[in-house]
């Protein structure tokens, strides 16, 4: 492994990298499986590191996006098993990508193959946590069904009794009711957003089991809670703006913030 150097730009703020062998999926650095503490601002910046790994090969950025979008498309095309294959196939494609940004920030070419390098190599690893995660999100939907027909039954029973004002019982009941499965359900999908948030990075940087990687990454986001906020706040506001030019600006923030993940990476799980 050859030495550390300081990033393109010379911001000596930005976590340093190293030039590796062509093997691209050993990251330089010693692995801090639990995860490190950070400050707020050093997530604010993760756009703007990515933004320079964009800037490096925005061409090919933007055509690999545009073909993860078709595949997407299609894959999703498919009755039923559509939208379980793009759940399965999400973390093969971000390990992929993955592999991407850590040949730019290594001074290399990023390439159209950097997209399906996840099929080469921890194919298996990365296709189970594919599994886990859509595991997860059956669970979420069944829960929330649930509580939907009991919000319902509820409802009805609440109308039942509520002789004249049946009617406006039962609507303040059921708009109650739906609004609480929608916070239940946003609330079961956020931790299991923070399990899948880095685990492809560390499924193929480091060989940990789909397990490991999930739990690491859950770890990992949960000590840096309150960066990963503003982190998501200062994206909303991005997104709002990149929506503005007939969404044009998607193919730029898409890119960013996929090297933002692999920022963040680097700023969490690396000594």
């Amino acid at each position: 492994m050859s030495n550390e150097q300081t990033p393109a730009g010379g911001n000596p703020y930005s976590s340093p990298f190293a030039t590796l062998d062509k093997d691209p999926v050993h990251a330089d650095g010693t692995l801090v499986p639990e995860g490190k503490s950070i400050d707020v601002g050093q997530a604010v910046s993760w756009f703007g590191r990515g933004f320079e790994l964009f800037k490096r090969s925005p061409g090919i950025w933007v055509v690999s996006v545009i073909i993860l979008f078709l595949i997407m498309v299609v894959i999703g095309l498919v009755p039923f098993l559509g939208n379980l294959a793009t759940s399965l196939l999400y973390p093969v494609f971000g390990g992929g990508l993955m592999i991407g940004c850590h040949a730019v920030a290594s001074d290399e070419d990023l390439e159209i193959e950097h997209l399906f390098a996840g099929f080469k190599d921890k194919f298996g690893p990365l296709l189970m946590v594919g599994v886990f995660y859509l595991i997860g999100m059956i669970g979420i939907v069944v829960v929330a069904g649930i509580l939907g027909v009991a919000v319902v039954g509820s409802a009805g029973m609440g109308a039942l009794l509520g002789g004249n004002q049946a009617g406006a019982v039962f609507g303040a009941g059921l708009g109650f009711g739906l609004l609480l499965v929608v916070l239940v359900a946003v609330a079961l999908s956020i931790p299991l957003a923070m399990a899948l948030w880095f685990a492809p990075a560390l499924v193929v940087f480091h060989g940990l089991t789909p397990v490991e990687a999930m739990k690491s990454s859950f770890r990992g986001c949960l000590k840096n809670i309150v960066p990963f906020l503003v982190y998501g706040i200062v994206y909303f506001v991005l997104a709002i703006v990149a929506s503005i030019p007939l969404f044009l600006g998607w193919l730029v923030l898409v890119p960013v913030v996929i090297a933002s993940i692999y920022a963040g990476y680097r700023d969490i799980y690396l000594a």
